[in-house]
């Protein structure tokens, strides 16, 4: 059966998620600017109160992912408070300023994360060839890489998703995400073979913020046959 994740920007989009039948959620704030570390409390609140599979993206800032050493300590702090609250994966991404993945610190963070999975998140996107940062990020140790094939959406990342999954072989898994709707999922899944889709579901509340929407939630889950 696919998997589903939700992209959930705080705790109300969390509850909205979980009230669409999703089992599964990223959790982050400030998804406007794609995406920073949560609240450690609203992670307490989506494992022990929400019981959601709570995969937690730690990423202190936007923009870039070459960190300065001040802000690389400040994820491996946040990592290790993320498994104190009982998440299940940190998603997280390291890259040099040529491009290429940051193996030193993907592999410290990695066993910084010990006992969580770990997410390489669309950091990937960036990097000169895909294929060699495959290579890579499996030698990391991480368990999925978030991806669009290097392209603006899932979507129009088809081909190279594709070719990830063919050339993963089961070594690691690929996430498909951006861009992900009830209305291409299934194409997606279908085209490339990926065994997780990661989806906002997102609508724009009245304060300009994304939100969740339950509706969006449930009827990606129908789409793909997943049951709550």
């Amino acid at each position: 059966m696919i998997q589903i994740e939700i992209c959930a920007p705080g705790r109300t989009s969390a509850e909205n998620a979980k009230a669409g039948g999703a089992g599964r959620i990223e959790l982050c704030e400030n998804l406007n600017i794609g995406g920073t570390t949560p609240r450690m409390d609203d992670v307490q609140y989506c494992v022990h109160d929400l019981h959601l599979r709570t995969h937690v993206l730690i990423r202190p800032r936007g923009g870039d992912f070459c960190y300065t050493d001040e802000e690389y300590n400040q994820i491996l702090s946040d990592i290790r408070r993320c498994k104190e609250a009982g998440a299940q994966c940190v998603v997280v991404g390291f890259l040099t300023s040529d491009g290429k993945v940051d193996i030193e610190r993907t592999k410290a963070a990695v066993a910084a994360a010990e006992g969580m999975e770990v997410t390489f998140h669309r950091a990937f996107d960036r990097v000169e060839d895909p294929y060699e940062a495959l290579e890579e990020v499996i030698g990391c140790g991480c368990h999925r890489i978030l991806t669009s094939g290097c392209k603006p959406t899932a979507e129009e990342g088809i081909e190279v998703l594709r070719e990830l999954v063919r050339r993963a072989d089961g070594r690691i898994k690929i996430l498909a995400g951006s861009g992900v709707t009830p209305a291409n999922a299934a194409r997606i899944v279908s085209e490339t073979g990926v065994g997780e889709i990661h989806g906002s579901c997102k609508r724009i509340d009245c304060k300009g913020n994304a939100v969740t929407d339950t509706r969006i939630v449930r009827e990606l889950l129908e789409r793909l046959n997943v049951r709550p």
